[in-house]
């Protein structure tokens, strides 16, 4: 994108963007290969990590196993899995799970002083880790801090606040070499500079302010995948967008992110209620309210549709007020600001965006398809999720994959010998900052959780009447994000476009049925260096 030459420049053996599990896992781990500089967009602990409610998934019940976990996870991803990525996941999971709990990270226990698992959507067994009852992301979050504080003095890692990374630079043979980031208020550095290093780690999160309402805080902006496109990398899977279902609904001018109602509360014995008081995901699927989240999630918008309502209700009020207190101190405090009680009132809700499944292409060790440039976390797309994520795996994954992208980097790193940055292609224009509201609504209305070629046919008009211009002054941290989300919408469009079938988190309205024969493939897309976008279907390998 179009921003000042940089007056400054930095130096790391590894850059690595981002401050989430995937992120500091990473910056943690790859020290032991040489020099970190960690980026963040705000601060260290402003990540969506912090704002993880479930848990994290892992097999650590003696009665269950890697095999089951696997199972669940493959049945969630609706046949797009790579399964050898499902089964590094669950089978390294147990142990990062524990030396989490040996950095400080402290889960529930049960009275023997076992890790104390839960259920959630989509998983036959009690294997969901969680502390503080509903306040999981924020624990780990804090003990990996904790870490990272302990070993600032190192002169092996760096840390730079409040910095927008607004692209990957590369050198003349396409290698990542490094990033260009804009560095907000004072400090030793500030304004546009250059962050050199031997490779770069995105973990940048998610997509989630593309839409007019999300779970996802306001930095999850999809500056990762955006920037991976305009910098070569291969885009797969972005069609398949998880909309959590049970989102407290505030009325329909609600915009922004949204408070969350886990779907631990459902593994705790919470039930749908359509306006009517009436179950609805019964005799929809096994596990009922229990389902992977795009059943849950299509349950909930046939019930809203037959009903003429705009939310659904959440029945928590059996499970009484001690005990939600106690096991979702959060999400009580946060519905009773809002003059809901769950303990005597039903709570509305309605499905809104969560989960991007899709993402910057990687392998099993987190390389991207640019040499030097690796990514993990929801940013990434490894091929574990496929069409649907399994509820907490997204947490067990940034944590598994930063660990494989140091241990990769420890053996590769030496060999990395990248040159000086060039420019891949001419400035990208920029956006004025105002047109995300118009970006944010387009995309709600074509592609959100329904679809069809009507809407997705009218996102595309619309998307394409907004034109960045090269030559503007307007280089600012909104227009560089609005631009990077116009970026992202106009390539989920495209792949929700093509994608004729429905499957996991991509319903389509005029294509009802799961196509194997034609769909059980992957969409990738790639902008080649003349700055072209290109999208092609790729079938699984059998």
């Amino acid at each position: 994108m179009r921003t000042e030459d940089p007056g400054w420049t930095a130096s790391a053996d590894v850059v690595v963007v981002g401050s989430g599990i995937a992120g500091l896992t990473t910056a943690l781990e790859a020290r032991k290969a040489g020099r970190v500089l960690l980026v963040t967009k705000t601060q260290l602990s402003d990540s969506a990590t912090a704002w993880a409610q479930g848990g994290i998934a892992a097999a650590l019940d003696p009665e269950d196993s890697p095999e089951q976990h696997l199972r669940d996870t493959l049945v969630a991803g609706v046949g797009l899995c790579d399964e050898d990525a499902v089964r590094t996941l669950v089978t390294e999971g147990p142990r990062r799970v524990r030396e989490l709990v040996e950095l400080g990270a402290q889960f529930e226990r049960t009275p023997n002083g076992d890790i104390a698992l839960t259920r959630e959507g989509g998983h036959h067994r009690d294997r969901i880790a969680h502390s503080g009852g509903d306040q999981t992301g924020k624990e780990i979050s804090r003990a990996l801090l904790e870490a990272l504080a302990a070993v600032r003095e190192d002169p092996q890692i760096e840390v730079v606040e409040h910095a927008l990374v607004t692209d990957i630079l590369t050198d003349a043979a396409g290698r990542a070499c490094g990033v260009v980031l804009h560095v907000i208020g004072a400090g030793r550095q500030s304004g546009v500079g250059a962050a050199l290093g031997r490779a770069v780690v995105l973990a940048t999160g998610g997509l989630g302010q593309v839409y007019a309402s999300t779970t996802n805080p306001p930095v999850s902006t999809g500056d990762g995948v955006a920037a991976a496109l305009r910098a070569g990398a291969q885009i797969a899977d972005l069609e398949f967008v998880q909309f959590h279902p049970t989102v407290l609904w505030l009325g329909r001018s609600a915009k922004g992110q949204q408070p969350l109602i886990s779907e631990a509360v459902r593994g705790e014995g919470a039930v749908l209620r359509d306006v009517e008081g009436r179950r609805f995901m019964n005799g929809r699927h096994e596990l009922a309210e229990l389902a992977p989240r795009d059943v849950v999630a299509k349950g909930v918008m046939t019930a809203m549709g037959e009903t003429g309502a705009e939310h659904v209700w959440l029945d928590a009020r059996h499970l009484g007020g001690t005990f939600l207190e106690e096991r979702f101190p959060t999400i009580v405090a946060r519905c009773r600001s809002y003059g809901i009680d769950p303990a005597t009132d039903l709570v509305p809700v309605a499905p809104a965006q969560h989960y991007a499944s899709g993402g910057v292409r990687t392998d099993r060790r987190g390389r991207t398809s640019v040499p030097g440039l690796y990514a993990c976390g929801e940013v990434s797309c490894t091929g574990v999720h496929g069409a649907n994520r399994l509820a907490s795996n997204s947490l067990l994954e940034g944590l598994v994959w930063g660990h494989r992208i140091a241990e990769d980097l420890a053996s590769s790193l030496g060999d990395a010998h990248p040159g000086d940055p060039v420019e891949r292609t001419g400035p990208v224009g920029l956006l004025a900052a105002d047109a995300r509201p118009f970006v944010q609504s387009a995309m709600t209305a074509g592609a959100g959780v329904l679809r069809s070629e009507s809407t997705l046919t009218t996102l595309a008009a619309r998307l394409a009447s907004l034109t960045g211009d090269p030559a503007s002054e307007r280089m600012t941290p909104d227009s560089w994000e609005t631009t990077n989300l116009h970026t992202v919408a106009v390539t989920l469009g495209r792949h929700a476009a093509m994608r004729e079938e429905t499957r996991g988190g991509h319903w389509r309205e005029d294509f009802p049925d799961r196509d194997d024969p034609r769909w059980r493939g992957h969409l990738v897309s790639v902008v080649d260096p003349d700055g072209v976008l290109t999208t092609t279907y790729e079938p699984m390998k059998e």
